[in-house]
């Protein structure tokens, strides 16, 4: 019997799917409206990752406004926006739909673990993937705190099941390396991803992956019989 990784468990943006589009045309318009110009995609991979609160302001500070004196205009201006855009040129990346189905062919569990409000990753996930495609998707939500606590991470491996030493935590930032270190999973650094091969570095993982299909080998290579 080969079950080393029992689970595996993926960030959304920039590591499932490239919402780079979605999420830049979201913060323009919402900037647009506050009388700013728009901020490049190369500023929205900096910006994003710590829920749309941090995007927002981010946002609103590299406009000048420091104080976040528009902050209380600009979150539900941003909600409504991107509820209306939130799909826009939404895609797999290269390579994944073929790693989920080696994963799921193995018998492991997969799951999604996210700082995008939970209705919206159904959606984008849903839309892409299709529904029930995951074991479990989980978003920003009432009494769960963002990533990088850790109780996310935990909270996927209880729910499916799975003890974290058995959990592959998947992602493209910083903030998904702290999630899963300090989860006690083995981290996978996703270099398709939004930010940079240093910052990933930095934080140490276990694995640097290239490509989704990377870790098709990283798995192959973890499995131990017994």
């Amino acid at each position: 019997m080969y079950d080393n990784y029992r689970c595996c468990i993926f960030d959304l943006d920039g590591t499932l799917i490239n919402t780079i589009y979605a999420l830049n045309k979201t913060i323009n318009l919402m900037l647009g409206e506050l009388g700013y110009d728009g901020i490049s995609e190369a500023q929205t991979k900096i910006f994003v990752g710590d829920g749309y609160r941090a995007f927002v302001e981010r946002a609103l500070i590299s406009k000048g406004d420091e104080r976040l004196a528009g902050l209380s205009r600009a979150l539900p201006l941003y909600c409504r926006i991107f509820e209306e855009n939130c799909l826009y040129r939404v895609e797999a990346y290269d390579g994944m739909r073929e790693l989920l189905a080696y994963l799921k062919e193995q018998g492991l569990k997969i799951a999604v673990l996210t700082n995008k409000a939970e209705a919206q990753a159904v959606e984008n996930i849903e839309t892409v993937y299709g529904k029930g495609y995951f074991d479990l998707i989980t978003g920003e939500r009432p009494g769960l705190k963002k990533k990088p606590d850790p109780c996310g991470a935990l909270y996927t491996a209880r729910t499916l099941q799975a003890e974290p030493k058995e959990c592959l935590y998947i992602g493209d930032t910083n903030v998904d390396m702290k999630t899963g270190a300090a989860a006690g999973m083995d981290t996978v650094g996703a270099l398709w991803g939004f930010r940079t091969r240093e910052e990933l570095e930095s934080c140490h993982p276990q694995y640097l992956a290239a490509a989704p299909t990377d870790i098709i080998q990283i798995v192959k290579n973890s499995k131990k019989p017994h």
